[in-house]
């Protein structure tokens, strides 16, 4: 199972702008270039993510976009599901109107519904300040390594 590009774009462009929360607006094109992604792409994203409540844009010469609610309020999970969809490794265990026609005998299915289960476990507990935390983690870390 893989993500695809929406997802792994996405988390980058939301990761960027959680790192200017507070901050007023971001242009897109500063979060596409310091992410290394393609602006135009990203124009989707963003769309889809404000759609889904995580992104606020502001039109105008000083506009761009900024983030709906604090980093600590939102997810991995949350973008990835405005992006993705419900992450899951069979049909069967996303749609509860999914018909299989083994399902009574189905020995897999119990595998399936872990491993489902394991992934938003994962992708709910992780936040955007999570991620921030962990970048300033790293630069600590790479700061004291240069002073030895």
């Amino acid at each position: 199972m893989r993500l695809s590009t929406r997802g792994r774009y996405g988390l980058k462009a939301m990761y960027q702008l959680a790192i200017h929360y507070g901050e007023g607006p971001i242009p897109l094109k500063s979060v596409a270039d310091r992410q290394n992604l393609s602006e135009n792409y990203l124009e989707q994203l963003v769309s889809a993510l404000r759609k889904g409540g995580l992104l606020n844009s502001v039109r105008g010469a000083q506009g761009g976009y900024m983030l709906a609610k604090p980093p600590e309020s939102i997810t991995v999970g949350n973008i990835i599901r405005i992006l993705e969809g419900d992450i899951a490794p069979a049909d069967c265990v996303v749609d509860g109107n999914y018909q299989c026609e083994n399902e009574e005998n189905c020995v897999t299915k119990t595998v399936w519904v872990r491993i489902r289960d394991s992934i938003d476990e994962v992708i709910d507990s992780i936040t955007l300040q999570d991620m921030l935390d962990k970048r300033l983690e790293n630069e600590i870390n790479n700061f004291i390594d240069l002073e030895d």
